[in-house]
């Protein structure tokens, strides 16, 4: 889903825009109304990942068309385009959740930069908080490929793979939605944390990209307990409901990783990759119900702030030396 729709009831503006954008890695649709572009979304849902449309227009106003292709598919990047440059447009779009505001004319270039700034800003904000969101916006730094030192978090439920075979996929599906994902997502974000990814009933969090603090392991860790507070408070109310528990295992790694945006034409994604997200990764499958582990480096950004007990080291494939480990006392 990469595609762009573009509804305007000017042939002349179709036009242009199929030729300012003929070179981007992606197929662009064109549709005179707004009802002709509402149809071809339901009909094409998985083709298109934005909407542009012409402020005014016969029938349906551009700001009224994105208002429900919005409630069609949430996920779809949706930017009103008018003549009209004033303060009120631009408020009226804001307040009814359009991602981006262009003027006409265009100058092809600027078009181009301008909806990719706006697609990516969308979709960065899935995973980003609002404070760290600000911070990308006045360092637009933040996001270049980088060598740089992070805190990882990875976490996992214990015994979903057995659990996911005796429960319904619907029941799974909320569960992991409801109970898990959106919960501990906005703990990462209260947390400043940056959700790199879901892969398969493990979150991944990364502390410190695409924006550093001095004290992001500090705020790992302490993600990492509130996770797990959160998680035996969530577990207690599913009492055991369809065989559901929501029981889980933390690791934390801090250490330097490449950070940048990688990918195909057709997916990106801002990632860190490294020794660093490997031992955490480790850790984690190390980690029992309701434990959360970290590595030496972690250790000593939080001592004396954080309570801890050594463990033995371990041995993990592919490490060459032996892992320090601590245990978090929650």
């Amino acid at each position: 889903m990469n595609g762009l729709l573009f509804i305007d009831d000017e042939e002349g503006v179709r036009r242009s825009i199929l030729r300012a954008l003929k070179k981007e890695p992606y197929k662009t649709y064109v549709a005179e109304n707004g009802k002709e572009g509402i149809e071809f979304i339901k009909q094409n849902l998985s083709k298109v990942a934005t909407v542009i449309s012409d402020y005014k227009m016969p029938g349906l106003d551009g700001l009224a068309t994105l208002s429900i292709i919005g409630s069609i598919n949430p996920e779809i990047t949706r930017i009103i385009l008018t003549g009209y440059a004033t303060m009120e447009a631009a408020i009226m779009a804001t307040n009814e959740g359009i991602d981006g505001f262009l003027t006409k004319p265009f100058d092809n270039i600027e078009l181009r930069a301008k909806i990719h700034e706006i697609s990516v800003r969308k979709h960065l904000k899935q995973f980003v908080s609002e404070q760290v969101y600000k911070e990308i916006e006045a360092s637009p730094v933040a996001l270049t490929p980088r060598f740089h030192e992070v805190s990882i978090l990875f976490s996992d439920i214990r015994g979903f793979t057995k659990m996911s075979q005796k429960v319904p996929p619907e029941a799974i599906a909320s569960f992991l939605n409801d109970s898990y994902f959106s919960p501990m997502g906005e703990i990462a974000y209260k947390h400043n944390g940056t959700v790199d990814k879901h892969i398969g009933d493990s979150i991944m969090v990364v502390f410190g990209s695409p924006v550093t603090h001095p004290d992001d392991a500090v705020r790992a860790v302490r993600c990492a307990i509130a996770i797990q507070q959160k998680a035996k408070e969530i577990d207690s109310s599913l009492d055991n409901q369809d065989g559901l528990r929501l029981k889980i295992g933390i690791g934390i790694s801090t250490g330097k990783v490449f950070s940048g945006i990688l990918g195909s034409l057709r997916k990106k994604e801002f990632t860190s990759i490294g020794m660093a997200v490997n031992i955490a990764a480790r850790l984690e499958s190390m980690a029992g119900e309701g434990e959360i582990l970290i590595n030496e480096s972690t250790f000593k950004k939080i001592e004396g702030q954080i309570d801890v007990e050594p463990l033995p080291p371990a041995k993990f494939k592919g490490i060459s030396e032996p892992v320090e480990i601590y245990r978090i006392k929650i």
